[in-house]
């Protein structure tokens, strides 16, 4: 267990995928699947597009690709989001899918500390149910809040999400605020909000050297978090 906290954070906010819950790559696989029957696009380019809201992420590739455009690129998008969200749903429910080591821990810990724990994520809300059915982490017993990217206006890198949380949390300033990720989308969104800790797992989808950045602290192992934020020995 961790030791007294002098922490004066209040809120920390997760990414799912790739930092909280380890899916063996499904999201990759999964949204590459879906696009290269659409248009060529490499692996590489896939994981330059990861966390942002899965919508945007899919225009970003088709419209690159040139294989798409003027006003078919609307209905692409929309038919590809659709698939994939229905890969993703399979995929959750029956596919592998496990915690983070140490994942569940680390939020006990937030929670005994008095630090509100919220989930944020490129997913929509019903990819995003599908995980914490899966996990065990519906209702309010492991975390305090969760969001998906179809619920504020702008996805990440944008600092709505963060944001959408601190209004749940009732956190004013975000300076109070942790934002925990494995995509440089994760860090750029918590730097936006101008969180108080701006942290990247080097376990995920993309490397130290990736996240690496003004603002950023990198961390290999999700307890590493703790004395980060003032709960004492991790």
């Amino acid at each position: 267990m961790s030791g007294p906290s002098s922490t004066a954070f209040k809120l920390a906010v997760f990414d799912v995928a790739g930092t909280t819950v380890l899916d063996g790559d499904a999201v990759v696989e999964c949204l590459g699947k879906v696009l290269e029957k659409r248009a060529p696009v490499s692996r590489r380019q896939v994981l330059e597009v990861m966390g942002l809201p899965k919508p945007v992420a899919i225009r970003q590739l088709l419209a690159a690709s040139g294989s798409v455009v003027g006003p078919l690129l609307d209905a692409a998008v929309d038919d590809a989001h659709d698939e994939f969200r229905r890969a993703m749903v399979q995929r959750y429910r029956d596919g592998f899918i496990a915690p983070a080591d140490g994942v569940e821990h680390v939020f006990a810990a937030l929670r005994g500390a008095g630090v509100r724990v919220a989930l944020d994520t490129g997913f929509s809300r019903d990819i995003l149910d599908t995980v914490l059915r899966r996990m065990g982490w519906d209702g309010d017993r492991t975390v305090d809040f969760t969001i998906a990217s179809d619920e504020v206006e702008r996805g990440r890198p944008h600092p709505d999400l963060i944001y959408r949380a601190m209004a749940l949390a009732t956190v004013a300033d975000s300076r109070w605020v942790a934002k925990i990720g494995d995509t440089p989308s994760d860090m750029e969104e918590g730097l936006a909000a101008g969180c108080g800790l701006v942290a990247g797992v080097t376990y995920g989808t993309h490397t130290a050297e990736q996240l690496d950045g003004p603002g950023v602290q990198i961390i290999n192992r999700l307890a590493d978090l703790l004395p980060l934020v003032g709960i004492g020995a991790a």
